[in-house]
C-alpha cells in the first residue's frame, strides 16, 4: 500500500525515544521528511542516528525545542514555519494519588499536554486550512476514555485532547485536512519497561511484563503490551491519502482494553 507520504513534511513533538520515536521512523519509512524533536541537542542526534541505523536515506532533521512552554514552541514555529502532518506527540505522566497532586502538577501536565498541542495546531492548522490540505494527530491515551484514578491529572488532560481533537476537526469541513486522535493503551516504552521492573524487581522482564497486563489492564484482548512501532505504523496510516475518510476520529489503538459497545 502507497501512503503517498513523499514530500510531505511531519513535525513529531517528543521523537527523540519512545511512542513518538517509532511514529518519526514509520513516517520516514513511507518516505516523509520528518522533523526529530526533543529537548536537547543530544537527544536529538541519538533519535536520528537511530532512525537511520535502519533508514540510511531517511530525511531527517533535528529540532530542539521544549515544547512544552511558550519560548519552545515560538522555536519551533521560528525553525520549522510549515508543516504538512502535525503529530502532537507530547506528554507526561505520574502516578500520583488525587489528594497528593498539587496545583503545580496539575498545571505542568495542562502545559505540557495541552498547551503544546494548542500552540502548535492555532499555528500549522492555519496554514493548513489555507491550502486545503494536511494532517493534525493528537496522541490521546486510553485513559482519555477510561480515567486512571492514579492518574486524575494526567487523564484530565487526554480526555481534553479528544474535545480538542473534535472541536478543530469542525472547522476542516469542505477540504482535505483531518483531526484526529490516536489513543494507545499500555505501550512498551524504556520508561514503561523501568517502570515494570521497579514494581516486580523479583520477575524475568517478560513475566513481568505479562503480570503487569494481567493484573493492571485484565480487559485487554491482546493480553500484551503495545509495542511503540504498532502505534508508529497506526500514526503513519492516519497521516496519508488512504486515512483520507477519517477524521473527528478517536481511534483506539489499546489492545480492546475499552469494552465500549459504539
Amino acid at each position: 500500500m502507497n501512503l503517498e507520504l513523499n514530500g510531505k513534511t511531519a513535525l513529531v513533538t517528543a521523537s527523540s525515544g519512545g511512542i513518538g520515536l517509532e511514529i518519526a521512523r514509520s513516517l520516514a519509512a513511507e518516505g516523509a521528511r520528518v522533523i526529530v524533536n526533543g529537548r536537547s541537542a543530544k537527544r536529538v542526534n541519538e533519535g536520528i542516528a537511530d532512525i537511520q541505523s535502519q533508514l540510511p536515506d531517511a530525511d531527517l532533521q533535528g529540532l530542539v525545542a521544549d515544547n512544552s512552554t511558550l519560548e519552545g514552541c515560538e522555536k519551533t514555529l521560528s525553525e520549522v514555519p510549515t508543516v504538512d502532518i502535525l503529530v502532537n506527540n507530547l506528554g507526561i505522566y505520574e502516578a500520583v494519588g488525587f489528594f497528593d497532586e498539587t496545583d503545580e502538577d496539575w498545571q505542568r501536565l495542562f502545559e505540557t499536554n495541552i498547551m503544546s498541542g494548542v500552540r502548535l495546531a492555532r499555528h500549522y492548522l492555519k496554514g493548513m486550512l489555507e491550502r486545503k490540505e494536511g494532517r493534525v494527530i493528537f496522541i490521546s491515551s486510553e485513559s482519555g476514555i477510561t480515567p486512571a484514578p492514579e492518574m486524575a491529572h494526567y487523564s484530565a488532560t487526554k480526555t481534553m485532547q479528544l474535545g480538542i481533537s473534535r472541536a478543530l476537526a469542525e472547522m476542516t469541513k469542505g477540504t482535505q485536512v483531518t483531526v484526529n486522535s490516536v489513543l494507545p493503551g499500555p505501550t512498551l516504552t524504556e520508561g514503561v519497561s523501568k517502570f515494570i521492573a521497579d514494581v516486580f524487581p523479583d520477575l524475568p522482564q517478560e513475566e513481568a511484563e505479562t503480570r503487569f497486563v494481567k493484573e493492571n489492564r485484565p480487559s485487554s484482548l491482546i493480553e500484551r503490551l503495545i509495542k511503540p512501532e504498532e502505534i508508529g505504523d497506526i500514526v503513519a496510516f492516519v497521516s496519508s491519502a488512504r486515512a483520507s475518510v477519517i477524521n473527528g476520529s478517536n481511534i483506539k489503538a489499546e489492545g480492546g482494553m475499552v469494552g465500549t459497545a459504539f
